[in-house]
């Protein structure tokens, strides 16, 4: 593929230097339909990235955008604050019978404001306010968020220290395997709470992601998942499971807890919950955990009706009909797995590992550098795929729900000849 340098200059001399994706893909991106992208000068892109997973059903979805053109064009209300409206009701209505009913989950929805982190503020008052007590435990390579409550239980250094304040109230435990099997799990984190000199203030909850993916694609066994929630059930604290990326599908079932068999206390979604790339976030708790006053927690852009709207044609053309969605997935996480092993057989000394579920997958190099040359020289290639971990060790692959197993193989061709081409 030939570039054309982009006229970049708007944004190199207005905008903050806190942007970060635009300079791992220095070109004007102005249309995208499923999984392709197109810049200005009518350059293909192959998109690997969904909006850091909040284009599940890809850009543009013909169905949703028909529902969201719709709504508009008949004057729909666009902001509602928490004011009751059509839209919501029908969402609700959509939620409860397609997701939480056919799952047994009795959660009430609380519309926290507009982003992931939202809902993580959200969770994190709410199990502070219900058991009184302040600490939260969360796990090592964690990310919640990037306000002050979520930082103070994401584990990265880097994200942390933008804080520039203390971070208070939070404790990290180890992620499962992260002492690679020879520690039993939880055993140091029981021990903490039994032991009265320990200096562990008693946690009002546990939150963790069943996939970190900032975190590297950290994939947690439902074993460990289980006895996890056990342990918050034993020692009277709250699981919260942040399904904010993992959510929606990702993972193959609409929540990546369910194949652990597990109902945590408290679930943050957000991302691919509108569907579309309109901003939405839900906070669900068990029933007797709302003790919420009115107004308690609110945001002006909590009732993002147009979001609404296409969130529930999502569950209505892609959940309705039970497990289809979630075997799609499942097939096409197959299909990735079997082209990161061919990568890895072909560069057996180079590759530390690749790991994942659904369609949320890790390749990790021993050459911690060795990622970020992977995705630079797959942009130029027309592919675009993220890295995450701490050191950005890791190349992350986030396709859409839907795409085709055709697109999937070009991409997953494309990867194989970065990898060969950045030895």
């Amino acid at each position: 593929m030939t570039i054309t340098q982009p006229d970049l200059s708007v944004f190199e001399t207005l905008e903050s230097e806190v942007r970060s994706y635009c300079r791992g893909w220095p070109t004007v991106f102005d249309r995208a339909r499923g999984s392709r992208m197109y810049d200005e000068d009518g350059h293909e892109y192959l998109d690997f990235f969904a909006g850091a997973g909040s284009l599940n059903y890809g850009h543009n979805n013909p169905v949703l955008k028909r529902a969201l053109i719709d709504y508009l064009e008949r004057d729909g209300v666009t902001h509602g604050l928490d004011m009751s409206t059509s839209a919501k009701r029908a969402f609700l209505e959509s939620f409860q019978n397609i997701v939480l009913r056919p799952r047994d989950l009795p959660y009430k929805v609380m519309f926290p404001g507009p982003t992931g982190t939202n809902a993580v503020e959200s969770a994190l008052k709410l199990a502070r306010k219900v058991k009184g007590r302040e600490s939260i435990v969360s796990f090592t390579n964690a990310f919640h968020g990037m306000s002050l409550g979520s930082l103070a239980v994401t584990g990265n250094a880097f994200k942390r220290a933008g804080a520039g304040i203390p971070l208070v109230h939070g404790t990290p435990m180890p992620f499962d395997n992260y002492f690679d099997g020879t520690v039993e799990d939880f055993l140091w984190f029981e021990r903490l709470l039994e032991d009265q000199g320990s200096g562990l203030n008693k946690p009002a909850a546990v939150i963790v992601e069943t996939v970190q993916g900032e975190g590297g694609i950290n994939v947690a066994r439902p074993e460990w998942l289980r006895a996890l929630s056990e342990l918050c059930e034993r020692q009277d604290m709250l699981l919260i499971v942040d399904d904010i990326q993992m959510g929606c599908g990702r993972t193959g079932a609409f929540f990546s807890f369910e194949e652990a068999g597990i109902t945590p206390d408290i679930v943050t979604v957000s991302k691919s919950i509108s569907g579309y790339g309109l901003p939405m976030s839900l906070c669900l708790f068990k029933p007797e955990l709302d003790i919420w006053e009115p107004g308690e927690h609110n945001g002006t852009f909590r009732g993002n009706n147009p979001a609404f709207v296409t969130a529930t044609a999502a569950l209505e053309a892609y959940w309705a009909d039970g497990s289809a969605m979630e075997k799609q997935t499942q097939g096409r996480g197959e299909q990735i797995e079997q082209a990161l092993i061919s990568i890895t057989e072909e560069n057996l000394a180079d590759v530390k590992e690749y790991r994942g579920r659904g369609l949320v997958w890790g390749l990790e190099f021993h050459d911690k550098d060795r990622a970020g040359r992977v995705a630079h020289r797959a942009f130029e290639l027309g592919l675009l795929i993220e890295t995450s971990g701490p050191e950005s060790e890791v190349v992350k692959l986030l396709p859409a729900l839907t795409i085709t197993p055709e697109e999937l193989d070009e991409g997953l061709s494309v990867l194989a000849r970065s990898v060969r081409e950045t030895i």
